[in-house]
């Protein structure tokens, strides 16, 4: 039979899952749900086949996490993957902390958050591992547990830049060394406060999925920083006054980045993300034939201390597409307010986002046309005018090209002579698609290749 003290130990965490009260949701968790029917079979000492059967499927599940998470835990992994629900499942006590300073909340919310803390240091503490070592003994098994494939070290770091939690990571250390969790009451709620509760505070960028009427969290976006982008600096620092000056919560404009393709336009709203997000800002990419649900989606947003840009990557419109005139209600005329911690940031190729035939502006009464064919102009050209601020991105000249090419050389750590590189990337160019800042891209993606298989031949 099992030890006093580790029947207690069991008997205390089972009583603690079910005594949950604002973060009871955390047991619907896949893992949670694995480890409560472990710890029932250990606590009724089903047959031993039983009790490996379900250790196991604790095991399985947070090596899965582990490769999704891909960070270094704090504690073991069953210990992390605690830690992390706590901070990233939507409660109500979260929520309200999220959305209001901690003297605001209520004290019955106050209390039931304290008691739920308590609760889940003690699903803390299990020691799974040396449970089943335990009755493995018992049971004159004890050569499987030398084997025995304990958790206390399961974890994958990421080597692909994925965006790094420090505060998250502070506050599981902080909870992690505590004896008494309660205790960390307002420093659990300055965190909601300041990262966001959720998926807010799990993820930077999100999809909007009309299908789910839902934001769906992005684990790996775009890593591209402002500082890497070369070229067009007058352009980036007129979409980064805008933003900062959203950031400090003061009045600031949708933006329209318009202009010839692969100049950067759509790099440049995502960098903003990797710029500042430790600040509170996230990205939620809405496709075009989504802005009809532009209340779904502010009606999650509104109220929140997080500030939110809305994408919509290349925009714009056939004249049969009648989705701009939804837009045009988004940016100013609807009903509904835009709240002040949304702005909507747009891409597209073209400064008039609707296509404009020559026959709009024939003469009134022409035939079967528009009787009030300036009506029809006016309509589709102030779609743009929406726009607060409109950013014009063109072709790069032969100089701007180059520029970029050595620039995104110099970021690769690519060492040839500039007279060499200049030719290479001018042919590229004639050859593929025009000078732009993707072409060079391109080129340096291309001519890194070659430069690595050379390197390869050399040595093998």
């Amino acid at each position: 039979m099992l030890s006093r003290q580790i029947l207690t130990q069991i008997s205390q965490a089972l009583h603690a899952a079910r005594g949950l009260t604002l973060y009871r949701g955390i047991m619907e968790d896949p893992v949670c749900g694995a480890m409560v029917v472990f710890l029932e079979k250990v606590a009724s000492q089903a047959p031993l086949e039983q009790i490996l059967d379900s250790y196991g499927e604790i095991f399985r599940l947070l090596s899965v996490q582990a490769i999704v998470a891909q960070e270094k835990p704090v504690g073991d992994a069953w210990q992390n993957h605690l830690l992390n629900l706590i901070l990233y499942q939507d409660n109500p006590f979260s929520e309200a902390a999220a959305s209001a300073p901690y003297e605001q909340l209520s004290c019955s919310l106050k209390q039931a958050a304290m008691w739920d803390l308590n609760k889940l240091q003690v699903l803390h503490r299990i020691e799974a591992g040396a449970a089943l070592a335990s009755l493995l003994k018992m049971e004159d098994e004890s050569f499987l547990a030398g084997c025995l494939p304990l958790w206390d070290d399961l974890h994958i770091v990421s080597e692909t830049g994925r965006y790094d939690r420090p505060k998250a990571r502070e506050l599981k250390e902080m909870l992690s060394g505590r004896g008494n969790w309660s205790a960390c009451l307002e420093a659990l709620a300055a965190y909601y406060r300041c990262a966001g509760s959720g998926i807010f505070g799990r993820y930077g960028a999100f999809r909007w999925v009309s299908r789910y009427e839902k934001l769906e969290g992005i684990d790996e976006p775009d890593p591209v920083c402002l500082e890497e982008l070369i070229g067009y600096q007058a352009q980036r620092q007129e979409v980064v006054a805008n933003t900062e000056k959203f950031l400090a919560g003061l009045p600031a404009n949708n933006i329209l980045l318009y202009g010839d393709r692969g100049t950067g336009k759509s790099s440049t709203v995502k960098a903003l993300l990797n710029c500042y997000q430790t600040r509170g800002l996230r990205l939620i990419e809405v496709p075009k034939s989504a802005l009809g649900d532009y209340p779904l989606i502010i009606r999650k947003l509104r109220g929140k201390s997080l500030r939110f840009i809305l994408f919509v990557d290349d925009l714009s419109f056939e004249d049969s597409e009648v989705e701009y005139k939804e837009l045009k209600a988004v940016l100013e005329g609807g009903l509904e307010v835009r709240p002040d911690n949304v702005l909507i940031y747009a891409t597209s190729n073209r400064r008039h986002l609707v296509r404009e035939h020559f026959s709009d502006r024939g003469s009134a009464g022409d035939g079967d046309g528009d009787l009030r064919a300036g009506d029809t102009v006016q309509e589709k050209l102030s779609l743009a005018d929406r726009f607060g601020i409109m950013v014009l991105f063109v072709m790069p000249d032969r100089s701007l090209y180059l520029d970029i090419v050595r620039g995104l050389a110099e970021q690769r750590g690519i060492d040839i002579p500039g007279s060499d590189l200049d030719k290479k990337a001018l042919l590229w160019a004639t050859w593929h698609n025009g000078r732009s800042g993707r072409t060079a891209r391109q080129f340096i993606d291309d001519l890194s290749g070659e430069l690595g298989k050379q390197k390869n031949n050399k040595f093998s």
